[in-house]
């Protein structure tokens, strides 16, 4: 097919995901992935500078996850997981339990993060109920971000993506990110929220808020917030959809901190871009209140890929690759290199703020503009043009690279965006 058909069928049939067409560019069209690049119909190369949304984490089409995959399509390649059990989940559960927070002792599976996040939002609900409580009510950070499903979306603090829906959301209440400054007002809240008892779940993104473009907080704080909520006796949900698998430098955000969370969701980097699959972790506590001789008090949620063969091989031989010493070297080398980044561009009169934390690097430009306007998409051409793939969040620009990520091509990137940053102080590019 020639790139000329594709983006004829593409626009003749297609809605694309955070896209108003009538005045959206016309996509890109890229015809594969290798390593830590893409390539286009013209074989042009990009260095997937995101992970192609913190995903691909081991680069694309990873051998040993491709390898896993033909494997174990010789065997069984998708059965029902309802009554039914196979090997790859098995030995999935007991690698992924090997890494997660120690408390974590249940999975149930599901297909993103989305799903992963309505699935936990629910055991809360019904973990109450069970046990003879009626708590309606779901605590949320302000500025968090949980997914596009009825449930996340409600759990969500990002106008932009839920304004047309809020009438129709579950009851949630937002409480600030804590700091340092606000923890004891934060406390307070936390205590008057949860003195009549009608609080299920306390549902954060630990360490850092992606699509609140990239915002970082500290453990410290959050640790001692997430202490009150379970001496209150509210189940606290993780959600490590972004943050999992080594991004933030430990195997997951959550090991930062001393108060475990009672409930995990993970997605993303869980397949490390192969195969869509999800997982809701929980505790043996949250477990035990469905297990009962009363049909009604199991949870009652399916999916139908849920434990799909082909994910579990692949997540599982992902948990192999995360925990290798070539993959934690990476991981190793990028947090310096970006940490050093971050020093060189501290008084860089074009940048407003700038943080990173394990992989990853945000950068706020002294620029205001719209979270998906036309300067936010000047940016994104003028990387693209140059080859990195970044999708900047209004004027955030971020890096999550690949574990993969040699440092010549980490440099690179780090150039370009000097190089742009250079531009916006000299008036070459657009005027602050």
């Amino acid at each position: 097919m020639t790139k000329e058909e594709l983006l004829a069928l593409d626009q003749a049939n297609i809605w694309h995901p955070l896209t108003q067409h009538k005045t959206a560019a016309v996509p890109i069209a890229i015809a594969s992935a290798e390593g830590n690049y893409l390539y286009d119909m013209e074989r042009k190369s990009y260095f997937d500078g995101i992970s192609s949304w913190y995903t691909c984490s081991y680069g694309h089409r990873h051998p040993v996850l491709i390898k896993a995959m033909k494997e174990q399509l010789d065997h069984l390649h998708h059965v029902v997981f309802a009554g039914m059990t196979h090997e790859p989940a098995a030995r999935l559960s007991q690698s992924l339990l090997d890494i997660l927070p120690e408390n974590q002792a249940k999975l149930f599976f599901s297909e993103n993060g989305s799903t992963s996040v309505e699935i936990a939002l629910k055991m809360a609900f019904q973990y109450h109920f069970n046990r003879d409580e009626k708590r309606p009510l779901v605590v949320a950070l302000e500025g968090g971000f949980h997914g596009d499903t009825f449930g996340a979306m409600s759990a969500s603090g990002l106008s932009v993506y839920n304004g047309p829906f809020e009438d129709f959301f579950i009851d949630v209440r937002r409480i600030p990110v804590p700091t340092p400054d606000n923890l004891e007002q934060v406390l307070a809240q936390v205590d008057q929220l949860a003195q009549d008892r009608q609080v299920a779940s306390f549902i954060y993104e630990p360490l850092i808020q992606g699509a609140a473009a990239m915002k970082m907080h500290r453990p410290e704080e959050l640790d001692i917030v997430l202490k009150r909520w379970q001496h209150h006796g509210v189940l606290t949900i993780a959600d490590e959809v972004m943050t999992g698998f080594g991004k933030t430098g430990s195997f997951f955000a959550s090991d930062q901190m001393h108060s475990q969370p009672d409930i995990i969701c993970l997605s993303k980097a869980l397949t490390g871009g192969i195969m869509p699959m999800a997982i809701t972790t929980c505790t043996s506590k949250v477990f035990e209140a469905f297990y009962d001789d009363e049909l009604a008090k199991g949870l009652f949620h399916g999916h139908t890929y849920s434990g799909n063969p082909l994910g579990c091989a692949v997540a599982n031989a992902a948990i192999g690759l995360l925990e290798s010493v070539p993959i934690q070297e990476g991981i190793t080398q990028i947090t310096a290199s970006q940490k050093d980044f971050v020093q060189s561009l501290q008084s860089h009169q074009s940048v407003a703020s700038i943080r990173s934390k394990g992989v990853i690097m945000a950068l706020d430009l002294n620029i205001q503009m719209q979270r998906y306007g036309y300067q936010r998409n000047q940016i994104f051409q003028w990387f693209w043009n140059r080859g990195l793939f970044i999708r900047p969040l209004g004027n955030t620009i971020y890096l999550v690279p690949p574990f993969t990520t040699q440092q010549d091509q980490l440099k690179t990137a780090q150039e370009l965006i000097i190089q742009f940053l250079d531009g916006i102080s000299s008036g070459a590019i657009f005027k602050i």
